[in-house]
């Protein structure tokens, strides 16, 4: 919260510096989003996914159902890079810049079930990691925008 006013004030002070439009600070207000939760990080949730079907829908209903349970209103999870991004690795949808596969990994599979518990979850991606093709080989996924953006984009 703290890095984040921060950074609004340095920016402001940016733009304010250099003619640049001004922020009328009343406009500004704190949002709640809802209460969520996140899997990813590495592989945190795939066991899951291995568990007997009861068990599995009893575990998502208590995470997603309205009203029942954590009530979970958002659910975040990891945009798979084919990479070690920290416990674990979770494939990409994108092995290459040809290929393209929704049903690799469970990612998927937790927002589909999250979505049939409750249609207003908010869902949300960030990447660990990328598929080396990205960045043409130099290990830097922002060497190459436009294989970054159509990687991210395609996900969505």
């Amino acid at each position: 919260m703290y890095i984040m006013r921060s950074f609004l004030l340095v920016s402001m002070a940016i733009q304010m510096a250099f003619g640049m439009e001004t922020i009328d600070l009343s406009q500004l207000a704190q949002r709640f989003d809802g209460i969520g939760a996140i899997s990813g990080g590495g592989g945190t949730s795939r066991l899951l996914a291995d568990y007997p079907e009861q068990y599995k829908s009893e575990i998502m209903d208590y995470l997603f159902l309205p009203n029942f349970g954590a009530n979970l209103q958002i659910c975040k999870v990891e945009i798979g890079g084919d990479s070690q991004s920290t416990d674990g690795s979770e494939p990409s949808h994108m092995h290459t810049a040809d290929d393209l596969d929704f049903k690799r990994g469970y990612e998927w599979w937790i927002m589909q079930e999250a979505k049939k518990r409750n249609p207003n979850v908010k869902l949300y991606g960030l990447s660990w990691a990328f598929p080396g093709w990205i960045g043409n080989g130099t290990r830097d996924p922002f060497h190459s925008p436009s294989n970054l953006a159509n990687y991210t984009t395609q996900w969505l």
